[in-house]
């Protein structure tokens, strides 16, 4: 059975070293919230992840979920109980407000906690983790009362939360959505229509389910311009805020899926069912992306978390397996072999997976503090730089890092060969299960276009001019850091490169869009690899500062191995997408399309 050990070590450095998130303390909102607390909640989250959520990964798999007759939907065996054990400790609360029944610590936090439990069993916490997005919207559009009645149900997860957008002729293309909404005159709606692809949209774990569901109502305009965004509780709510009479949703059936077996994706049929509007009419997609920003983030967390797993059980396999002799000689004379650890081309997929690792750990909270610093930073200018980081690279962690997890994930099957393409040892999840981060919460090639048709020239272009010139501080700042030289060189040299990308699509995308489509995937890994390149460089230079202050501590002298693997045999790819990039449109659109 594969194993997890969470990888609270470098959590912990990324956290405290790199990062110093210890400074949101400073703060009233997180002025409880000090080292110790945070190493606390990564150790407890560390063992529930490990303890209890991944003996039931393989069980999840095996068993998936089962619609019965009575339209209930059974989850893998032990499933109630572990979810029952996390609302209980509290680990569904973790980053919510106090106001409802939150902790309110940081986010940085959360997603560590969330990282832990989705490499333990990704299916399983996607259960809070769709309920999280539903709270975010709700908080954000939400009237007073309907925060009153809703949150504090929810982020206990005795109320779980799905979001209901796609239908069997629409998914991206949401104005062509045909779920309709007709007032009963009393200030609810009759919702109409039918929703595929829900995850955690039917499953018996917690007393209600609130299904924010996209739908146009009675007499508006066609198109995205129509849509409004409403809660349709799985059980109506008594005069006491309590779930009282069946409403009119149903689960249809369980998707056949590709992964993911351990959650109940469904089709929802909704007929006649009571709902209430969140927020103005017509308006529902601005609520809504809202809360799928913050899904999509933590869909870039969990490409990570499964890169992760799966690297761990690689690298056991990968030092225990005997299998033929160093190209240098036997490294295990008295064995009949060496481990395959020994040889150059493993060690390339092992060391590609824990260098995207790193980086895309390092990048991942880097980002979440900034949200958390959006929250509670006194200046005005500093807030409004976090937003435009966060608006510009959230199609970037979900893109990139998604792309790059089933790449790595597949390289660590690799490793194990035959015994890979077998269920027996478990690689084949974390393939599969990884496989829909790069589909869900929007395509990744529409992460792309997002990115270069919307967020590069949002604002006029502000977040990626503040980006660069925060880099280029940095680069000025460690430039005569001789031990981490080539660090320093491969980031000028990786920013330089996107730049060049930048104003190319710019001279070239506004004149023929299909241009900016073409190069946008390869435009979105430039960024990626950029970014991931920043994140090497910061953690260097924490690395190297502890080395020369004497540590004996072989962390930090890895690290730089692991990132001078980074900077010499992943970034130079920088310079490949920007060719390819630069070819444009044609090549692409050239063939006729009978011709295909």
């Amino acid at each position: 059975m594969p194993v997890y050990n969470a990888p609270i070590r470098d959590m912990k450095f990324l956290m405290h070293e790199m990062l110093d998130a210890s400074q949101l303390q400073q703060y009233e909102r997180f002025s409880e919230v000090d080292k110790d607390l945070m190493d606390a909640i990564l150790e407890e989250s560390g063992k529930f992840a490990q303890e209890v959520l991944t003996p039931l990964n393989v069980v999840g798999d095996h068993e998936g979920c089962t619609r019965n007759d009575d339209g209930s939907v059974s989850v893998p065996t032990g499933f109630p109980e572990a979810f029952k054990t996390m609302a209980e400790n509290g680990w569904t609360s973790l980053g919510h407000d106090p106001e409802y029944g939150g902790q309110g610590l940081p986010g940085i936090v959360g997603i560590a906690a969330g990282e832990m439990q989705s490499s333990a069993n990704m299916a399983f916490a996607m259960y809070p983790g769709l309920t999280n997005g539903a709270i975010k919207a709700i908080s954000i559009g939400g009237s007073d009362e309907q925060k009153q009645t809703y949150l504090p149900k929810m982020i206990t997860c005795e109320w779980t939360g799905t979001m209901n957008l796609t239908e069997p002729h629409c998914g991206t293309d949401l104005g062509l959505l045909k779920t309709k909404a007709v007032p009963n005159g009393d200030g609810s709606y009759k919702i109409s229509g039918q929703k595929i692809f829900i995850s955690a949209g039917e499953h018996g774990m917690s007393d209600n389910i609130i299904h924010l569901v996209l739908a146009r109502a009675e007499g508006a305009p066609e198109g995205v311009k129509g849509i409004s965004l409403f809660i349709v509780p799985k059980f109506k709510l008594d005069a006491e805020g309590n779930p009282g009479e069946k409403n009119g949703v149903s689960c249809g059936s369980i998707e056949h899926k590709m992964g993911i077996h351990g959650n109940s994706t469904c089709v929802m049929n909704y007929d006649d069912a009571e709902g209430y509007m969140i927020g103005e009419e017509n308006k529902g997609l601005r609520v809504m992306f809202v809360m799928m920003n913050r899904a999509r983030l933590d869909v870039g967390m969990q490409g990570l978390s499964q890169s992760e797993v799966a690297y761990q059980n690689a690298v056991a396999y990968a030092t225990e397996r005997l299998q033929g002799r160093s190209l240098t000689g036997p490294k295990n004379e008295k064995g009949p072999a060496d481990p395959l650890i020994v040889h150059p081309d493993v060690r390339r997929m092992l060391l590609e997976t824990k260098a995207f690792n790193e980086g895309a750990r390092a990048l991942v909270f880097w980002s979440t503090l900034h949200e958390d610093l959006e929250l509670v930073h006194p200046d005005e200018a500093f807030r409004e730089k976090c937003d435009d980081y966060m608006g510009l690279l959230t199609p970037v962690i979900k893109g990139y890092i998604t792309d790059k997890a089933v790449h790595t994930t597949v390289d660590c099957q690799q490793i194990f060969g035959g015994h890979g393409y077998v269920e027996e040892w478990g690689m084949s999840q974390f393939v599969r299960d990884t496989r829909i981060a790069a589909i869900y919460e929007g395509a990744n090639g529409i992460q792309a276009l997002d990115l270069v048709g919307r967020k590069l020239a949002r604002k006029g272009g502000r977040a990626l001019m503040s980006l660069s010139k925060e880099i280029d501080g940095f680069l000025a700042e460690n430039g005569d850091n001789e031990n981490i030289a080539e660090f320093i060189t491969g980031l000028k040299e990786a920013k330089d490169q996107l730049n060049e990308g930048t104003m190319w699509l710019m001279q070239n995308g506004m004149g023929n869009p299909d241009n900016a489509g073409a190069g946008s995937v390869d435009y979105m890994h430039m960024m990626g690899l950029t970014m991931l390149s920043y994140m090497w460089a910061m953690m260097a230079v924490t690395a190297q500062k502890a080395i020369d202050e004497g540590t004996d501590d072989d962390f930090y002298a890895n690290k730089l191995i692991t990132g001078r693997y980074f900077v010499s045999r992943m970034l130079p790819m920088v310079g490949a997408h920007l060719a390819k990039l630069k070819t444009g449109a044609e090549p692409l659109m050239a063939l006729d399309a009978a011709a295909f």
